[in-house]
């Protein structure tokens, strides 16, 4: 099935994405505590990509590259807090120009939810790129579209009232919506759940939790019920819809984006229990020595136990905290594995699954104890770069390839399955060679991108990395700063040891460096075509 159906029927698609989940906290990625049996049993008849690669390890900008097929320096949004650009070419844009109905449900993420910057992170912003708080230096091009272009994700407004997005929002016919994580989220669904009896911002937190865990903020049991969770109302938002696909003649689109398991690591009660911490096994390097890692994650270690002010920033845990946290994001992955297989059910209920193409994977992944650290943001192991990644087309044989691939390559992978018109500036590869087990190669080396305005002990913001991975090894850079990371994966597989400036390593440093450029060089942005020699 390449692009058509059955009876040249052109395919439904159902894209279901995770938030802050790694490759390998699933059952079918090698995780052997963690429970998945519907995730695992899609992927035994799908092909899984085992080296799926984030253009960013950051929601917006990964998100953003998911739906456009571009990098973030292509797209725009470098980093969260860079709305989209409402004008730029989507997947679900390019699916509804050719007939598809499109439809968002869940987290989306392609505007800024109101989040303010931290005290001192808005303080070093105004000592090294003031103009980036000044409102009066936006993008004069976006002054002339309508007032409030940029509000419909701002969660305080959807907790005032009831806001229905626009019927082409970013292509997007129809969404429902949930903007944030954890048990309290805004959009769409806190009138849902109102409408329940449960006001999701008086009932959830750790301030109503009967069991949550001292040691960080960010575990505990949340108060709300479970068939009020978040993932309940995105598993039935999108079985509604499902229903009100069956026996139409036209094709679907459906993004459904679970907003977990993206801290706070609370699960509801029925999943707060599943998992002992004292069974999770530490992972890898957690106590590993880093003595010759940048200052800035030497910090971290430094200040073991300690977190972030910043709740979404990485840090270093103690065994305690990981353990806990690890336990309560396992419940979180286990009831949204459930929930997916509920919709699953759904699809073939209906006569769907037939003629729909389905997509599961992840904005991006976790530390979650890997190096000894938590979360994302600053480093680019293996752990916040590597996501799931499966596709499944109906009538096809399952395989499991290690080929090095992008999430910028899924878009153009869609656009071609559905005989959909592309669009220029389109950066990715499309993976359908491999789907069809034509090829296993597809990228010989791959670039990592991220932008921060603001910097952490140890490394001056505003942060610009950038890293290349080959088969070969690992080279990330930090611009502006003579900070180098190198990692040599024919010795070194989990990057245990920076080689960089080490003159063993020099020629592997050479030659990860020249491919960075090459790479660098290769996303330039050429979404604008030129018209004329002058």
């Amino acid at each position: 099935m390449t692009g058509q159906g059955s009876e040249n029927r052109r395919p439904n698609v159902l894209f279901i994405i995770a938030d802050q989940l790694r490759a390998d906290h699933l059952g079918f990625g090698g995780n052997g505590t963690v429970k998945t049996p519907h995730l695992d049993a899609l992927a035994a008849k799908s092909t899984v990509f085992g080296n799926a690669t984030v253009a960013n390890p950051t929601c917006m900008p990964n998100r953003a590259s998911l739906m456009t097929g571009r990098w973030p320096s292509a797209h725009g949004t470098r980093c969260n807090g860079i709305t989209l650009d409402p004008l730029t070419q989507t997947v679900p844009g390019s699916l509804a120009a050719g007939g598809y109905r499109t439809v968002g449900v869940g987290k989306l993420h392609h505007q800024n939810m109101g989040w303010e910057f931290e005290p001192h992170q808005a303080e070093e912003i105004r000592a090294t790129d003031p103009m980036l708080l000044d409102v009066a230096a936006g993008d004069a091009r976006r002054h002339a579209l309508p007032a409030g272009w940029d509000q419909w994700e701002n969660r305080e407004a959807h907790d005032d009232r009831f806001i229905a997005l626009p019927s082409d929002y970013y292509g997007y016919h129809h969404v429902d919506l949930v903007i944030g994580h954890g048990d309290r989220p805004g959009g769409h669904y806190v009138h849902w759940a109102r409408e329940r009896g449960v006001d999701p911002e008086t009932l959830g937190g750790p301030g109503n939790s009967s069991s949550r865990y001292g040691g960080w903020d960010q575990v505990y049991q949340t108060a709300i019920p479970a068939e009020v969770h978040p993932t309940s109302y995105v598993s039935e938002k999108a079985i509604e819809h499902l229903k009100d696909a069956a026996g139409q003649d036209q094709p679907f689109f459906m993004f459904v984006s679970f907003p977990d398991p993206h801290h706070p690591f609370s699960p509801p009660a029925g999943y707060s229990e599943l998992y002992d911490p004292a069974a999770m096994p530490l992972p890898l390097g957690f106590d590993q020595d880093h003595e010759a890692s940048p200052a800035h994650v030497r910090h971290m270690i430094e200040h073991r136990g300690e977190p972030n002010p910043d709740p979404t920033m990485t840090w270093a845990a103690t065994q305690e905290q990981y353990r806990n946290a690890a336990a309560a994001q396992f419940g979180l992955i286990t009831m949204m594995d459930e929930h997916i297989g509920r919709i699953l059910d759904e699809l073939d209920r209906q006569g769907l699954a037939e003629d729909t193409i389905v997509v599961f994977t992840s904005d991006h992944g976790d530390l979650f104890g890997d190096h000894g650290l938590m979360l994302k943001h600053f480093v680019h192991y293996r752990a916040v770069t590597n996501v799931p990644l499966v596709v499944h087309l109906p009538g096809s044989a399952p395989r499991r390839t290690e080929a090095l691939v992008s999430s910028a390559d899924v878009a153009p992978t869609l656009l071609e399955l559905t005989g959909s018109r592309g669009y220029r500036g389109i950066q990715g590869r499309s993976l359908v060679p491999l789907l069809e087990g034509a090829t296993e190669q597809h990228r010989d080396a791959l670039l990592v991108e991220e932008e921060q305005p603001f910097g952490l002990p140890g490394l001056p913001g505003p942060v610009r990395m950038r890293t290349v991975i080959t088969p070969e090894g690992r080279l990330t850079r930090y611009f502006g700063t003579d900070i180098a990371e190198l990692y040599d994966h024919r010795t070194d597989p989990g990057e245990l040891t920076n080689r960089a400036g080490d003159p063993a390593f020099a020629e592997l440093e050479d030659r990860l460096l020249r491919t960075m450029l090459e790479e660098m060089a290769a996303l330039t942005d050429e979404g604008t075509a030129p018209t004329a020699a002058a």
